[in-house]
């Protein structure tokens, strides 16, 4: 299986449930085989589903926690944009990574991409991944402001 940067396709037509949830997904086949969006908007809420390193069937970054880091949040930050959002919306951030050793090298990626944005985060060590070639995954929650409603 594997999982692509591409982000945008409409999985549910918008609002088409009636309870103003708008799913987006990818072309990941993991989608369809678990079941699962790479996106949800729920109200003003914006939920990113866990997203590891990989382009276009391949692993960035293979042995390196930052790579893998810097790639995995630039490809989270990227589901935003069909809902207009970007990374000054997100207010929460997920790591898990493999290795208690990475921890600064994962933290430097997510300084470098949040910088000021300072959106509370929590960072697990975890025993593995689907693909052991893994050393991170992440997730992210949006909000979107008053301002971004207009």
């Amino acid at each position: 299986m594997t999982e692509s940067a591409a982000v945008g396709r409409e999985r549910d037509g918008g609002d088409g449930d009636g309870r103003g949830l708008r799913r987006v997904g990818s072309d990941s086949p993991w989608e369809e085989t678990i079941g699962f969006a790479r996106a949800v908007e729920i109200g003003d809420r914006i939920l990113v589903a866990g997203t590891m390193p990989l382009v276009d069937g391949t692993i960035q970054g293979e042995g390196d926690p930052y790579v893998q880091a810097r790639t995995a949040f630039e490809r989270a930050v990227a589901a935003l944009e069909p809902f207009g959002l970007d990374v000054r919306s997100v207010v929460r951030t997920r790591m898990y990574i493999t290795h208690a050793r990475d921890v600064e090298e994962v933290g430097r990626a997510h300084r470098e991409v949040f910088g000021s944005v300072l959106p509370v985060a929590t960072l697990v060590v975890v025993s593995g991944f689907v693909d052991s070639r893994v050393l991170v995954e992440v997730e992210i929650e949006a909000f979107r402001t008053l301002k971004e409603r207009s």
